[in-house]
């Protein structure tokens, strides 16, 4: 591929999870390398993802087997995504996608095969601003609650897991 650095790699992001009935999207941005290797979504053992869930919701996730954890997010209605369908990144941090390469996810089909959605969670910051500046320009105009959570990630340390747990409690409650 012309422009290709070495140790930089076409990514590309899972189909969605979701109930027909679901209420909230969560999105991430792309799944990081744990992930693709596991083939799951928040793989890696130190993301705070399914222990924040769980814990909200009053199940034991992290300990669930993956597609058990994900009928439980879809019993709460709860569809879970990434706004990326693919992009070139060097490693697993959102910080080392390449602007150029991204690709979004059709959101336009999304919603339309899920019109009870009316809110998004996005986990974390550059999931939010990357669904703003390449997405919601291309949907039409809609009441879909968006908020920032944030990120689950071990690389976001910014805020320990019950302050994380706290915001995310507050934002699936609302």
């Amino acid at each position: 591929m012309p422009g290709r650095h070495h140790g930089v790699n076409r990514i590309q992001s899972f189909a969605p999870v979701a109930a027909p009935d679901a209420h909230t999207l969560i999105l991430g941005s792309m799944p990081g390398q744990a992930s693709l290797a596991a083939g799951q979504y928040y793989a890696h053992p130190r993301n705070l993802f399914w222990p924040i869930l769980g814990t909200i919701f009053e199940a034991p996730l992290p300990d669930l087997p993956y597609a058990e954890r994900l009928g439980v997010l879809q019993q709460h209605r709860v569809a879970l995504w990434d706004v990326l369908h693919s992009c070139e990144r060097r490693g697993s941090l959102d910080s080392a996608i390449a602007e150029s390469s991204i690709q979004p996810n059709n959101f336009a089909e999304f919603f339309r095969k899920h019109p009870g959605i009316v809110r998004v969670l996005f986990n974390g910051s550059l999931a939010e601003s990357t669904f703003r500046r390449h997405v919601q320009p291309q949907l039409p105009a809609c009441a879909l609650r968006c908020i920032r959570l944030p990120s689950t990630s071990p690389a976001h340390a910014a805020l320990d897991f019950n302050a994380k747990l706290a915001r995310w409690r507050e934002a699936l409650s609302a």
